[in-house]
């Protein structure tokens, strides 16, 4: 990229000037971080170990899960270090880092999100039919041409940023490398790229939103007609936390870019950047468990199994075997 040469770096926005304000804010994200890390790491432990969880279902929500491990670790880590080591300073190839693994991420989870819309409607609208449309190849492909429009998406808008001559100041108005920030310091007219990467934008996630609608429609006119009330309840149980992170994502991805004109305060900016980059992965996973059974039962046994090493551990072979040598002639006595 022909700005390389001239351009070395970008000073990001900083949450608090005060030492101790850059404390709390290392301290908030860490935990935040350290919760999405934990919560998603004992989603992702759990399918993979527990074979009742090897379903459509649970294979999409195993790929949710590793992308909002990359989502919430593209912008987190480097925030909380910038605020720890008492600098806004991020390098030239870190910031296109930054914006190609944010697209990515934006991309593959709205593809994600519409794949696994289309599996909740193929579960309850066509029952019989599941596991001929769902099999195993066709969820492999699916999430492959998932995470596939993500990198060509990420793509497109990185090579369009920073193809562009950037002389106005390395100064950008974000706490991480936004493309709207990074266009205000271009040389050149750079209207009718923004536009243009609005318009793909917006139909890419226009397209996704139609679809999950449309397949939610075909759903809640399949579960009206389910003549049981332990039938509705396990519908909705499979649909709810889905349609909860759907309105997550989209409500602050609608609020942070489509914000209204009187919001122009910075730190209200960056307060709803936060929760449009930070909460949603931290809480998917909170999401998914508190109404799926088959997922708590599985986390359940994974947390006791943990647990059960951890006591193991605790005491090694040699006090075991000393232990069972002490009790070994009671229980031969009472085995005559």
């Amino acid at each position: 990229m022909s700005n390389r040469s001239s351009l070395n770096k970008f000073l990001l926005l900083a949450f608090a000037d005060t030492r101790e304000l850059q404390l709390l804010h290392f301290s908030l994200f860490l935990g935040i971080y350290l919760a999405a890390l934990l919560g998603n790491g004992l989603v992702i432990t759990a399918i993979a170990c527990d074979h009742r969880l090897h379903t459509p279902m649970y294979f999409f929500l195993l790929n949710l899960s590793v992308l909002d491990l990359g989502s919430i670790s593209t912008t987190v880590p480097k925030s909380m270090a910038n605020s720890l080591w008492n600098t806004r300073a991020i390098s030239y190839s870190g910031c296109a880092a930054q914006v190609f693994l944010f697209f990515f991420s934006v991309g593959v989870e709205c593809s994600l999100l519409t794949v696994m819309a289309y599996d909740r409607y193929v579960a309850i609208c066509k029952p019989l039919q599941y596991w001929t449309i769902m099999d195993s190849r066709v969820c492999v492909k699916m999430a492959a041409a998932a995470w596939a429009s993500g990198f060509l998406y990420a793509l497109l808008h990185t090579g369009n940023t920073f193809s562009i001559p950037l002389c106005q100041g390395n100064t950008v108005d974000h706490f991480f490398c936004e493309i709207p920030q990074i266009f205000k310091l271009s040389c050149a007219d750079s209207y009718l790229r923004e536009v243009g990467l609005i318009m793909a934008s917006a139909c890419s996630f226009f397209g996704c939103f139609v679809f999950i609608v449309l397949s939610y429609v075909q759903i809640f006119r399949a579960v009206l007609r389910i003549p049981s009330e332990q039938g509705w309840h396990k519908a909705f149980s499979m649909c709810l936390p889905h349609l909860a992170v759907v309105s997550l994502y989209i409500s602050t991805g609608i609020f942070a870019y489509l914000k209204p004109p009187s919001v122009s305060s910075s730190t209200l900016y960056l307060v709803v950047a936060v929760l449009y980059l930070v909460v949603p992965p931290a809480l998917n996973p909170l999401i998914y468990s508190m109404r799926n059974k088959e997922l708590k039962d599985a986390l359940k046994k994974l947390i006791q199994l943990v647990l059960v090493q951890k006591k193991q551990a605790a005491h090694p072979p040699s006090q075991l075997a000393s232990n069972f040598s002490e009790k070994a002639p009671v229980l031969w006595a009472f085995s005559l």
